[in-house]
């Protein structure tokens, strides 16, 4: 059958029209939502470890994308994204998405270096020193009040009894501290715990910024520190926050702010 020149023409226009709408995932009121957006979507779920790549993700996010679609139009209708309150919004929004970006590409062309991480695990592993310790401790406003607890453990009384007095956290707990490295305390504490023999109750009471203590050592083991291999990362991103504080304060430092 020859086709004559009107349908001919109508069936090669149907047949360019199919690319163009092979392009969009949907339509909604006449708005295209592009198949790139979802493609964009589906690969940005995928890369965070959320989901595998699968038609019913892709089903889910084309859904969600004509709900967006919906709604913003809805909110075009009335006018929502000129007011004042949703202008200063997208303001800061924006400010926001570009920052991370150039932050992130900053970190890219700036990754910290195996040398640096060595040093600052180093540096860990000589602040928590070789032996960590377990210890109680009561915590008081006065000083009297702290000679006056001295006095009764001396006498017998139990220190988890008298911890419940303490005004720190730990007096639930009998006032004990669990096992720690003499770097996690004030100097005036650490010095008086390390003193101590195992069983040992400090004999006058340590003053540090936070009122007087009682101090109890109940023993002390060998420090545990995690191999370099294990920390690894976590010491990296701590590098990388670090460099990444110090560029922003060197770019306010060099801004005329008046």
């Amino acid at each position: 059958m020859i086709l004559k020149p009107a349908r001919l023409l109508l069936a090669m226009s149907a047949l360019v029209a199919l690319p163009a709408l092979a392009q969009n995932a949907a339509t909604v009121n006449g708005k295209a939502i592009p198949q790139a957006k979802v493609d964009q979507l589906v690969k940005q779920v995928v890369a965070q470890g959320r989901a595998t790549d699968s038609p019913q993700l892709r089903e889910m996010i084309k859904k969600d994308l004509i709900g967006r679609e919906v709604l913003i139009q809805e909110a075009d209708k009335q006018n929502i994204g000129n007011r004042a309150d949703v202008k200063a919004a997208i303001d800061n929004a924006r400010q926001s998405i570009i920052i991370n970006a150039m932050l992130a590409d900053y970190v890219k062309k700036n990754p910290v270096k195996d040398a640096d991480i060595k040093a600052e695990y180093d540096k860990y592993k000589a602040q928590v020193g070789d032996k960590e310790y377990h210890a109680r401790h009561i915590l008081v406003d006065k000083e009297e009040d702290a000679k006056a607890i001295i006095a009764k453990l001396k006498g017998g009384a139990k220190f988890e009894e008298l911890a419940k007095q303490s005004k720190d956290g730990s007096a639930q707990n009998g006032g004990d501290l669990d096992w720690a490295s003499p770097a996690n305390y004030v100097p005036e504490f650490s010095k008086a715990m390390v003193a101590l023999q195992k069983g040992a109750i400090t004999e006058t009471p340590v003053k540090s910024q936070y009122g007087y203590h009682v101090i109890k050592l109940e023993d002390v083991r060998a420090a545990k520190v995690p191999p370099l291999e294990e920390v690894k990362q976590q010491v990296a991103e701590q590098l990388q926050q670090r460099q990444v504080a110090q560029y922003r304060e060197s770019l306010v430092k060099k801004a005329k702010v008046q």
